[in-house]
């Protein structure tokens, strides 16, 4: 089956994938000043915190976020730690609980933010989770995608590119985080599924530029055996296209990884990069403040998969900067 026939498949399979999940304000004990601005018409603060604020994935979600704070007519503040560091973002919010109206939380680690939601939430503050979600706190909804299937789903694009037999590396920003955890989950049960798919090692890069491609580089040097490179983000799939174009080496390694950086666009194009997941950061981003505002207006809110999109040579053009 080509590429091109799995993408509605890889769309369509993601659809149950997030638990279904309502909340109502009649059913939330709301914090009485909050109670006291939404009565006289104030606008409500909304804070998004993002659990690295550096990454290049950042600039996407809080464009989202800026556009709902526009549409929805409210101060929305996109905050975060630099770099993944849980006790700071921790930190910071409980520093800032008290002006919150809301907060959308997109976790370093869910198991050390998972209380502190909870905590938000006792406070009275509605608390939803975005991008990274934290199932196991009392947050009351989440809007992104679901990591551990879009894991799979890349692991099945790997296997495709590679006709079903190589060796892969997996490579991340932060093996660490949950975020990484969970996809990497997805992508080794589906690489486990193929019997002649070898998984040789999961690559920690760090987020630097210029050390993520010396890593990858130094990786392939070390095991030339290496065919098939499956990026669990947005940051080491362009240094692995990067790493393949410089070596000419589309025909023995296939690269498939993570959304739509401009750079991973023209590696796609090139052929340098057989495929990249889209995961619709700017939706992600809208949401995140959108779900708190309708839930603050006593509209019912669920859980909302923002999808999957698979982008390959046959169709990055709908995407391609003109």
């Amino acid at each position: 089956m080509k590429i091109r026939h799995i993408i509605l498949a890889a769309a369509l399979s993601l659809l149950p994938a997030l638990a279904h999940a309502e909340a109502k304000l009649a059913d939330f004990s709301l914090a009485d000043r909050i109670k006291a601005k939404i009565a006289a018409g104030q606008p409500l603060d909304i804070y998004v915190s993002y659990h690295d604020v550096s990454n290049e994935f950042a600039p996407f979600m809080k464009a989202g976020v800026q556009r709902a704070a526009t549409s929805d007519k409210v101060n929305a503040q996109f905050i975060g730690p630099v770099g993944a560091d849980a006790d700071g973002q921790i930190s910071e919010i409980e520093t800032l609980m008290s002006k919150m109206d809301g907060l959308a939380i997109s976790s370093v680690s869910t198991d050390a933010l998972a209380p502190l939601i909870d905590k938000v939430i006792a406070a009275g503050i509605p608390v939803v989770t975005f991008n990274t979600d934290n199932p196991e706190s009392k947050r009351l909804a989440f809007a992104g995608q679901d990591l551990v299937q879009s894991g799979r789903e890349a692991g099945k694009l790997m296997a495709k590119v590679l006709g079903g037999k190589g060796k892969v590396m997996i490579t991340t920003i932060d093996a660490a985080a949950q975020w990484s955890l969970d996809r990497e989950k997805g992508a080794r049960e589906a690489l486990k599924a193929e019997p002649g798919i070898e998984v040789v090692s999961t690559l920690n890069t760090g987020t630097d530029p210029q050390k993520i491609y010396s890593a990858i580089e130094n990786a392939m040097l070390a095991n030339p055996s290496i065919s098939g490179v499956l990026s669990l983000e947005c940051c080491s799939t362009p240094a692995a296209g990067t790493w393949v174009e410089r070596n000419k080496a589309a025909d023995k390694v296939k690269v498939v990884g993570f959304d739509l950086l401009d750079q991973t666009v023209q590696l796609v194009q090139s052929g340098d990069v057989q495929a990249t997941i889209d995961q619709a950061p700017e939706k992600q981003g809208f949401a995140a403040v959108d779900l708190i505002v309708q839930f603050l207006k006593g509209q019912t809110i669920e859980n909302l998969d923002t999808g999957v999109g698979v982008y390959t040579k046959e169709n990055i053009a709908e995407v391609a900067k003109k």
